[in-house]
């Protein structure tokens, strides 16, 4: 496995892959699909402040993790939220793993204090993830999504950057 910045070549893989969860699951609440563009200036206007990371399996795309801003008020500037897309191919491999325990590592180190993970509900593979990695679940939002006719809780988890194992 590689693990390395994302970068340019990573826009097209990455959007097809969000725009497979846009389109088929409630893992992801947008309804339209990005264009490659699109995707590209979301990453663009916060690689500055927010690392972004791309994972290579077997010499192929195998997925991408990401933080951003949480809130917008400035006392949320410690605050990232996280994400992280596997392809289907590499899932039950550690890719997620690995490549989430990475974005961790780089957020702890560019000073962040709270990663949070929000996770539609339910979705034990992602919220086993979280806990394998030290996040702690700290609530659920009932029904606070629509898609595909039905409404859809989300679950947060917390993890405190400064005091993970290095």
């Amino acid at each position: 496995m590689l693990i390395r910045e994302f970068s340019e070549k990573d826009v097209a893989p990455a959007n097809a892959l969000t725009n497979h969860y846009i389109n088929h699951t409630v893992v992801h609440f947008a309804f339209t699909p990005a264009t490659d563009q699109e995707f590209a200036d979301v990453w663009r206007k916060g690689r500055e402040k927010f690392p972004w990371l791309a994972i290579e399996h077997e010499g192929r795309f195998a997925g991408y993790a990401k933080a951003g801003t949480w809130r917008e008020r400035d006392a949320y500037k410690h605050t990232v939220e996280t994400g992280i897309y596997i392809t289907q191919e590499a899932q039950g491999r550690g890719v997620g793993k690995v490549l989430y325990a990475e974005l961790l590592k780089n957020l702890r180190d560019a000073g962040f204090h709270t990663a949070i993970g929000g996770l539609t509900m339910p979705n034990e593979a992602s919220a086993r993830l979280h806990e394998t990695l030290g996040f702690e679940k700290v609530g659920v939002f009932k029904a606070v999504g629509r898609k595909f006719d039905a409404w859809h809780d989300v679950g947060f988890w917390q993890i405190d950057l400064q005091t993970m194992p290095h």
